[in-house]
């Protein structure tokens, strides 16, 4: 799913729309700095069909794009130049099967072009225009990773505010007396897997016999859904711990809590809005 955001460069609205991870920037609102809403269309037109332009997308194609059609690119390259030469950006994906542009309808509707594409483009608008257009989209793309940054430490200082409680509870409830600080860490680290088994299904050296090539361990793989049933699960262990429940029975109790809570997470829309 397109997620749209707003940026505005020399009093010109552009929207940005990040689809599959990638983002794409409306060049028909670029265009409007350039001439009136009407004519957007034209001066997409007027700068697709040029030999430069049509070079440096055949390029980017062949580059991100193994189902790119070279043939009818090239096709359209010897045409380049000509006075009855015609190309619209419609046109252009339909015969060449490209993916760095695509137009779509509705109120986030007109041409899109990968932001490669899309600061070209900006050469067509002015030089002043494509330089301010790089500027907001960095500042964008800033204060995105600042949001998420930001989201992710309060997520990880919470399960760790809630490992501390945990693991209270073990050396309260389970741990005897008179042992070794290694019987203890054996102890810890059952009680850790136990909340891997439940939440991920698999326990902390499963993982990495699994995934020989991942970075972290099987936490710093997590969601942040994951992360937020993981803090929970580590208080309501302490609460089961005190109770005096043995593992197995605490085991299959996480598990169930598990399962509800990530589906409620997964459906919660303030949740994603995080993302």
């Amino acid at each position: 799913m397109a997620k749209n955001k707003k940026i505005t460069v020399q009093s010109v609205e552009v929207t940005v729309s990040s689809v599959e991870g990638e983002d794409y920037i409306c060049i028909t609102d670029m265009a409007k700095a350039k001439s009136d809403s009407a004519r957007a269309a034209d001066v997409i037109k007027n700068w697709i069909r040029t030999r430069t332009t049509l070079e440096f997308l055949g390029t980017w194609e062949k580059i991100y794009n193994p189902d790119f059609k070279v043939v009818e690119f090239d096709h359209f390259k010897t045409q380049a130049g000509l006075p009855s030469f015609v190309l619209s950006p419609s046109h252009w994906v339909e015969k060449t099967n490209a993916i760095g542009i695509f137009s779509k309808s509705g109120r986030y509707g007109g041409t899109y072009a990968h932001k490669d594409i899309a600061f070209e483009f900006g050469s067509a608008i002015s030089a002043a225009f494509k330089l301010y257009l790089i500027k907001e989209f960095q500042r964008l793309k800033e204060e995105e990773n600042d949001r998420l940054k930001l989201n992710w430490d309060l997520q990880r200082t919470l399960a760790k505010v809630n490992y501390a409680i945990h693991t209270d509870a073990i050396k309260e409830n389970l741990i005897p007396d008179k042992v070794t600080p290694q019987q203890k860490s054996l102890i810890y680290a059952t009680e850790a897997d136990m909340l891997n088994v439940a939440l991920f299904g698999q326990t902390a050296a499963e993982y990495r016999a699994n995934n020989p090539d991942a970075k972290g361990n099987l936490r710093d793989q997590a969601s942040l859904e994951q992360l937020v049933v993981l803090s929970n699960m580590e208080s309501i262990n302490a609460v089961l711990i005190r109770q005096g429940l043995s593992q197995p029975d605490r085991l299959v109790q996480l598990n169930k809590i598990a399962i509800n809570q990530m589906k409620s997470l997964v459906k919660n829309s303030s949740l994603k809005k995080l993302k």
